[in-house]
């Protein structure tokens, strides 16, 4: 693991600290690595794990869709790590090879459900830092909805963290 990570040993925790350490082990037995950089301000790590959760299990896009969505904004940090496991993911939530490669060489895929190609679309342009036309915007809204929207634009801000998180620390790429 990257020297950059610093566990913090379990007598030197805060109260705060160990209370979130112990909800973020609570369901896998082990603290995910952006956490470990997270907990050492716990007013940041709790609420990202509450919002990751919601991400990943309960907002209006797909498991596809959000594995695509990681996907772009890792490559577009250059975050390998991300990149790797979110690979892994991907193939888990259904992206063909074809997609996974496409989007790992950050280039755009072809896809064929347009709720998928709205939500690349969207999380593209966001990404790149382009302006969308108001007639672009309503197309869009008119397929995701206000709240895909909005849940787009968290997945990115969130997985933009994790990405400059496992970037900033050098976390290698697992074995």
């Amino acid at each position: 693991m990257s020297q950059r990570i610093l566990d913090i040993a379990p007598q030197e925790r805060t109260a705060e600290q160990n209370e979130i350490f112990e909800r973020l082990t609570a369901g896998r037995g082990r603290i995910l690595t952006p956490y470990r950089v997270w907990i050492h301000s716990p007013r940041v790590a709790a609420p990202m794990e509450q919002l990751g959760t919601y991400l990943n299990k309960h907002s209006s896009l797909s498991y596809l869709e959000v594995e695509m969505i990681i996907l772009v904004v890792a490559v577009h940090w250059q975050a390998d790590y991300v990149v790797h496991a979110h690979v892994r993911e991907g193939k888990k939530a259904g992206l063909e090879q074809d997609i996974l490669n496409n989007l790992c060489a950050g280039e755009i895929p072809r896809l064929e459900n347009s709720h998928e190609r709205a939500v690349y679309e969207f999380a593209s342009s966001v990404i790149q830092g382009r302006r969308l036309s108001d007639k672009k915007f309503a197309a869009l809204e008119s397929e995701l909805k206000r709240q895909g929207i909005a849940d787009l634009l968290v997945l990115i801000g969130y997985y933009t963290s994790v990405a400059l998180a496992m970037k900033v620390h050098d976390v290698p790429l697992p074995d």
